[in-house]
C-alpha cells in the first residue's frame, strides 16, 4: 500500500516536472518566434549596427556659369565662376589604435597635413575619446590623402593595424576660379554646413536667390566595420544629386574690364565706393554688374565680423535707393514728348516743339519758396539746349505745362508704369528696394503729404523721388531698344542633369518684346538726338565709336537737409549711339569735393563718372568686336557724320544767337 502510494506521488511529481518543462520549452519557442518574426527588423538592425554603418555621400551643389556666347569667335568653353571641387575630412577610428602608437602617428598625421601648432593639442586629444570615429582635419586636397595613404598603407601592414583606423569622407569645397570677380552678385556659402542635409548655408547674392535651385541630394554608403576594409569603401545605397547649374548672362571678360575701370575711378576720385551695371537694352542680359570695394567670398567672416565692411557685401545697385538728378532729366524729355503725342492724337495743341525757343531766365514755380537755378544763367533754350546744359529751369517749365495740361497723375502714372520707378525690377537677387515715387493724397510719417504743388517741379530734375540703379538702366533701356519694355535679369538658364547625364534646361529668358511701344517712335527719335547733342565733346565721348547718355550730380541729405560735403555722382548712356549694343550706368559714391583747374568740380558726374563710362564702354565695344562708327569707312557713314556734324554746329550757333547779348 505504501509503495503503491509512493508510486503515485512520484507519478504526479513527474507529471509536474514535465508540464513545466513543456510550459518553459513553450514560452522559449514564442521567445524565439517573438524575437526572430516579430523583432527581426530590431535585431537585425542592432547586429547590423555592430558590423556595419552608413555615412552621407556629399553632393555637387550646383555651378555658377559665365555667359560666353555674347559674339560668335569668343570661345564657348565653360567658364565658371563659382564651382564645387572635391576635397576630404579626415576620421579616426579610436579604438582601433594601440595606445603605444598614438603619439607616433598623431605627430606623422600631423606632418602630413602641416597643422598650426596651436591645434596640435587638440589635433592628437581626439586619438583619446571614446568614440569610433573623431575627425581630425577638414578641407584636405586629394594630394594630401594621396600623401597620408602612401604612408599609412605600409605603416599598417608593418604594424598590423587595422585599416579603417583612419579614414576619408568625401565633401566639396566652393571655389571661385576668377577671385574676387563679381563677388558681391554671387556671394558664397559658410563653411560650416548642415550637419543633417550637408545643405550649405548662403550668405546672400546668387546663392541666396538660387539656394533652392543649387541644393543637391544627399547619397548614403553602406559600410562594413572590418580590419581589413577602408571606411571609405562600401555599397552606395542611394546616389547623391547634384544641384542645378546656373548660366548667368555676365560675361567674365566685361565684368573684368568694369572692375579694373570702376577701382582706378574710384581711387582716384578717392571716392567711399562707385558701382557700374552694363545691360543689352533688348533683352535685359546683364552683362557685367561691377562694385568697387570688392568682396572676395572665401573671406566673408572679415566682411560680416566688421561693422564698417558689411557694406562692402551688399550689391548696392540694387539695395541702395538715391535721387538720380540731371540723369532724370533724359526722361522728363520723354515724358513731354509723349504727352505730345497724346493731345495730338486728341486733336489738340502740343505742349511744345523740340526746337521751340523757351524763356529759362526766370526760376520762380507755383508753390516753392525759393528759386530753381541753373548752374549758368542763360535767357533761351530749346529741348536740346537744355539737356546739353543740364537746365533745372527748363525741364522745370516743361513739366509745369504737362500738369497743367493732363494733371499730376498722368504725370505720375509714367513715372510708375511706364519707366517702371516705384516697383522692383525682379532682378534675381535679394534685397532689391522697390524705390519711392511721391503719390497725390499720401502722407509721409511726419503727416506731410508727398505730393504737393512743387513737387513736379522737384521730379522733374530728378530729385524728390527714389530709385535704384536697375531701375534706372531699365528706364534707359526702353529709350536705346526704341521704347519697348524690358526686363532685367542675371540668368540664360538654369540646367539640372539626371541620373544618366542628360541636361534639361528649366528656363530661358528672352526680351519681353511686345507689339506696342511704351514710348511712341517720334519720341524715341527726337530724345536719341538730344543725348546725342548733349554728349557731343564731353568726357562720355568714346572716340571712334558714338555714344549717347546723360550725367547726374545729387546731393546726400544729412540729418533731413541736403549736404554739400557729400555727393553721389553718376551717368546712364548706350552705345553706339545709333545702334546700341548696350546701355549702362555708372555711378561714383562720395567723390572728394573740390575743383580742377581746366576741368571742373571733380564730385560732379561729368568728371567722376563719365569718364568711367567711356573707358568701359570703349574697351568693350572693342572686346565685342563692333566696328567703330565715327570713323571714315564708308560713304554712307561718311555723309552720315557730316549731317550730324552740321546739325550740332546749328544748334551750337542758335544757342549763341539767344544767349550771347543776353546772358546774365
Amino acid at each position: 500500500m505504501t509503495k503503491n502510494l509512493q508510486f503515485k506521488a512520484d507519478k504526479k511529481r513527474l507529471l509536474i516536472l514535465t508540464l513545466c518543462l513543456l510550459t518553459l520549452f513553450s514560452l522559449l519557442i514564442l521567445q524565439f518566434y517573438h524575437v526572430q518574426v516579430i523583432q527581426e527588423d530590431k535585431w537585425k538592425k542592432r547586429a547590423e549596427s555592430q558590423h556595419y554603418f552608413t555615412v552621407k555621400e556629399a553632393f555637387r551643389r550646383g555651378t555658377f556659369y559665365s555667359n560666353t556666347f555674347i559674339e560668335r569667335g569668343h570661345p564657348e568653353s565653360p567658364q565658371a565662376f563659382a564651382v564645387d571641387i572635391p576635397k576630404y575630412h579626415l576620421y579616426v577610428d579610436p579604438k582601433g589604435i594601440p595606445v603605444n602608437e598614438r603619439d607616433f602617428i598623431s605627430e606623422k598625421l600631423i606632418e602630413i597635413v602641416n597643422l598650426s601648432s596651436d591645434k596640435e593639442d587638440e589635433f592628437r586629444e581626439q586619438f583619446e575619446k571614446k568614440s569610433r570615429s573623431r575627425r581630425l582635419v577638414r578641407w584636405l586636397s586629394p594630394k594630401t590623402r594621396q600623401k597620408i595613404l602612401q604612408w599609412w598603407q605600409p605603416y599598417i601592414r608593418k604594424k598590423k593595424i587595422p585599416a579603417n583606423a583612419i579614414y576619408f569622407v568625401k565633401d566639396y569645397l566652393r571655389s571661385y576660379p576668377f577671385g574676387k570677380l563679381a563677388g558681391q552678385v554671387l556671394h558664397t556659402i559658410r563653411d560650416l554646413k548642415d550637419e543633417e542635409t550637408l545643405q550649405a548655408i548662403p550668405t546672400g547674392g546668387l546663392e541666396l536667390y538660387f539656394n533652392s535651385d543649387l541644393k543637391g541630394e544627399q547619397g548614403l554608403r553602406r559600410l562594413l566595420r572590418s580590419p581589413r576594409n577602408y571606411f571609405e569603401l562600401g555599397n552606395l545605397v542611394k546616389e547623391p544629386k547634384d544641384g542645378a547649374d546656373i548660366y548667368l548672362t555676365i560675361n567674365h571678360n566685361l565684368q573684368t574690364i568694369a572692375e579694373e575701370e570702376l577701382k582706378r575711378a574710384v581711387e582716384i576720385s578717392e571716392a567711399k565706393g562707385g558701382w557700374a551695371v552694363m545691360m543689352e537694352p533688348h533683352s535685359g542680359e546683364i552683362w557685367a554688374l561691377a562694385q568697387y570695394p570688392f568682396f572676395f567670398p572665401p573671406n566673408y567672416q572679415e566682411y560680416f565680423n566688421n561693422l564698417e565692411r558689411i557694406e562692402e557685401t551688399k550689391v548696392r545697385a540694387v539695395s541702395d535707393m538715391y535721387e538720380p538728378g540731371s540723369t532724370l532729366k533724359p526722361l522728363t524729355l520723354a515724358i513731354a514728348l509723349q504727352a505730345n503725342q497724346i493731345l495730338q492724337a486728341r486733336g489738340e495743341e502740343a505742349l511744345f516743339t523740340p526746337e521751340e525757343q523757351i524763356d529759362i531766365s526766370n526760376g520762380f514755380f507755383p508753390g516753392r519758396r525759393t528759386e530753381i537755378k541753373d548752374v549758368r544763367r542763360y535767357k533761351y533754350m530749346n529741348m536740346y539746349h537744355a539737356l546739353q546744359k543740364s537746365s533745372n529751369i527748363y525741364v522745370g517749365r516743361l513739366i509745369q505745362r504737362v500738369v497743367e495740361r493732363l494733371g499730376s497723375e498722368w504725370y505720375r502714372s509714367i513715372l510708375v508704369d511706364t519707366l517702371g520707378f516705384g516697383f522692383k525690377t525682379g532682378i534675381e537677387l535679394p534685397a532689391e528696394s522697390s524705390g519711392l515715387v511721391p503719390k497725390p493724397g499720401r502722407y509721409h510719417p511726419n503727416g506731410k503729404l508727398e505730393w504737393s504743388v512743387p513737387t513736379p517741379y522737384s521730379l522733374a530734375m530728378g530729385y524728390n523721388i527714389q530709385v535704384n540703379s536697375i531701375q534706372a538702366l531699365k528706364a534707359f533701356a526702353i529709350v536705346a531698344n526704341g521704347g519697348y519694355q524690358v526686363q532685367p535679369t542675371l540668368v540664360r538658364g538654369i540646367d539640372r542633369k539626371d541620373g544618366r547625364g542628360l541636361e534639361s534646361n528649366r528656363r530661358n529668358k528672352c526680351a519681353l518684346r511686345q507689339n506696342e511701344p511704351l514710348l511712341q517712335p517720334e519720341v524715341i527719335r527726337e530724345l536719341r538726338k538730344a543725348l546725342l547733342y548733349a554728349s557731343e565733346g564731353r568726357y562720355s565721348e568714346l572716340g571712334a565709336y558714338s555714344a549717347a547718355g546723360k550725367s547726374g550730380t545729387s546731393r546726400k541729405v544729412e540729418g533731413g537737409v541736403y549736404t554739400r560735403k557729400k555727393h553721389r555722382a553718376s551717368y546712364i548712356g548706350y552705345a553706339p549711339a545709333y545702334n546700341p549694343r548696350f546701355v549702362m550706368i555708372v555711378l561714383i559714391d562720395e567723390p572728394k569735393v573740390g575743383f580742377i583747374p581746366g576741368v571742373g568740380y571733380r564730385h560732379h558726374g561729368g568728371t567722376a563718372a563719365a569718364p568711367v563710362f567711356r573707358r568701359i564702354a570703349r574697351r568693350s565695344l572693342e572686346y565685342l568686336g563692333v566696328e567703330p562708327d565715327k570713323v571714315p569707312g564708308s560713304p554712307a557713314r561718311d555723309v552720315e557724320r557730316a549731317s550730324w556734324l552740321q546739325e550740332v554746329e546749328r544748334l551750337n550757333q542758335l544757342f549763341k544767337d539767344w544767349n550771347t547779348e543776353s546772358a546774365i
